[in-house]
């Protein structure tokens, strides 16, 4: 099976932003997504799924929005586009007593009351995964960056793996399910994995290897076609990218911003590194898949495995080391700022602290995390 890579202008940025709709005086999940997206898209018919604009779209839940950014030459334009997009849904969604909810789960909702989305891909989702398909109430954020060649998409990959429980730990935003605490930074994660294509991908030594992958996964009818493969980061050959989906579902705009300079700024200096004929750092798939974990379960506060020879480190002393050497690609992407923003992530607290703190300050109130997550992503504060 022959699988064409697009060539994509090196470092450009294409962002997806996960986001639900509540009510606004509950914080619960509603099936209001498609009649919100719809009543946006009436004014702003460019939207309508076209890969030069943003666009809007609905997702596998009915209280699901999905913001889609046009191919964007650097972060600022991408939350701009994000910005604007989201000032359309709140012009919708305020009369209605609506608002916007970004976090990785909801705190309280039951996955057992939200309603799928009637697509015919959703409800065979739901027919092959079942139990595990029917709990996928959760929300991500994705950046897909430009690669010039495919010759560096799978040397790329194989470098990102190494700073998964970086990006991970970061977006962690998830800690709450179904009114529990898990005891997880990153419940969705955990969740996320459960479905046989998605997860951590596999580390191939060779296109024509991935090739025989996908080929051998419609053959024996895992996928349909390739869109179907759900890894947390994987190549886009239609567009030329890779796309990063290791993140949380994030509460703000500006720590979108973050997580997406970081990821295109490592992504950058992955593909320096592969035209110099630099080996990038290759971690074990056994460390790979430990680190997530680790992330998962302990976001900023977890140890990270940073080599063959098994040296471990806090992550947060890791990620600062890793930042001071990105200062320079973010000055030349144009995304020092933003990359910046990260430091604030790690020095006030990411979204799974933030969630816990509130919860603690209102006696385990869990109508309060979920209004505070609304406010903060209305304040992006």
């Amino acid at each position: 099976m022959e699988i064409s890579f697009a060539r994509s202008d090196q470092s450009t940025l294409g962002v997806e932003w996960e986001v639900a709709l509540v009510d606004g005086t509950t914080g619960d999940l509603v099936p209001r997504g498609r009649e919100t997206y719809e009543a946006v898209l009436a004014e702003h018919p460019e939207w309508a799924e076209d890969g030069n604009h943003p666009h809007l779209t609905g997702e596998f839940l009915l209280n699901t929005v999905e913001l889609v950014t046009g191919v964007c030459r650097d972060v600022a334009a991408s939350t701009e586009q994000l910005s604007t997009m989201m000032d359309e849904i709140r012009r919708v969604a305020d009369p209605r007593g609506l608002e916007i909810f970004a976090a990785g789960t909801h705190p309280f909702a039951r996955w057992q009351d939200q309603q799928v989305t009637d697509k015919q891909r959703y409800h065979k989702l739901v027919d092959r995964t079942q139990y595990w398909g029917r709990q996928m109430v959760i929300y991500g954020v994705h950046v897909h960056v430009g690669l010039d060649s495919r010759a560096k998409a799978l040397p790329v990959l194989d470098g990102l793996l190494t700073y998964y429980p970086h990006l991970l730990a970061l977006s962690a935003n998830s800690p709450y399910w179904a009114g529990e605490d898990t005891g997880y930074a990153s419940h969705r994660s955990m969740i996320f994995q459960q479905l046989s294509t998605a997860g951590l991908p596999y580390q191939f030594g060779s296109w024509d290897e991935y090739e025989r992958c996908v080929a051998d996964m419609i053959a024996t009818g895992i996928i349909e076609e390739l869109s179907e493969c759900r890894w947390d980061v994987r190549p886009v050959p239609r567009l030329g990218t890779n796309e990063v989906r290791f993140c949380d579902g994030l509460s703000t705009l500006w720590e979108v911003g973050a997580l997406t300079a970081l990821t295109q700024c490592l992504v950058h200096s992955l593909s320096a590194d592969v035209e110099a004929g630099r080996e990038p750092v290759r971690l074990q798939p056994w460390h790979v898949r430990e680190n997530k974990w680790r992330a998962a379960r302990y976001g900023l506060e977890a140890q990270v495995i940073t080599d063959s020879r098994n040296t471990e480190r806090d992550l947060c002393e890791d990620l600062a080391l890793l930042l001071d050497r990105l200062e320079p690609v973010a000055a030349r992407l144009g995304c020092s700022r933003e990359l910046s923003d990260v430091e604030r992530i790690f020095r006030d607290g990411a979204g799974y602290q933030r969630q816990r703190a509130v919860a603690e300050a209102h006696g385990g109130e869990l109508r309060a995390v979920a209004l505070d997550i609304v406010r903060r992503t209305r304040e992006n504060a």
